[in-house]
């Protein structure tokens, strides 16, 4: 349990640094822009590596069920995280109109996909990743509103909408047959 408390603090420390922003021009300032895009990402792989770990090996020694999530959940868990995933396209994805009525899709998508989990996932290894990650997500969101970042600019419809929604609901429906053989549970 240790080394996915330390993952998480620093997988989540990292990202609450750069909400820091003067702090964090005085370090860009120091080290120089490329010199701090390589710590930051050395240092959030870091953190994502001792989360995988530790969560392996918490899930190795036994769970710790802290409540019993109802089965009426799952269904719930699962329109959100196809959600999660038409979310993270919509991130990386051209500019479309669910990006811009998202306006930080990978934010939502974040918390969307935290939400399923937390929902579906009662013991204390799930609570504290999933829940970790949704607290980041959500103060993240208040970070960006309080900088003045209003996100994705407003555009129309198009085709790029259709592709977001196509590429995450194949995204959504992989994670089914992927989600055993990477993470070592059945999604379904």
């Amino acid at each position: 349990m240790s080394l996915l408390i330390l993952g998480l603090a620093l997988f989540l420390g990292v990202h609450f640094f750069t909400t820091l922003r003067s702090t964090r021009a005085a370090v860009i300032g120091r080290l120089g822009d490329a010199a701090y895009k390589g710590i930051y990402s050395l240092l959030s792989a870091a953190g994502l590596l001792l989360i995988f770990i530790g969560f392996g090996s918490y899930r190795s020694a036994g769970y710790v069920q802290v409540w019993n999530p109802p089965s009426l959940f799952h269904p719930i868990a699962l329109v959100l995280l196809w959600f999660a995933f038409v979310a993270l396209t919509a991130a990386y994805a051209p500019p479309s109109r669910i990006k811009s009525l998202l306006r930080h899709p990978m934010l939502v998508g974040v918390k969307a996909w935290a939400l399923s989990h937390l929902l579906v996932n009662g013991d204390l290894g799930s609570m504290l990743v999933f829940g970790g990650l949704l607290a980041w997500a959500v103060y993240d969101r208040i970070a960006l509103k309080r900088r003045g970042d209003t996100g994705a600019p407003p555009v129309g419809w198009s085709i790029n909408d259709l592709l977001v929604v196509g590429l995450g609901t194949v995204a959504y429906v992989a994670m089914f047959w992927l989600h055993d053989s990477l993470i070592g549970v059945t999604a379904a």
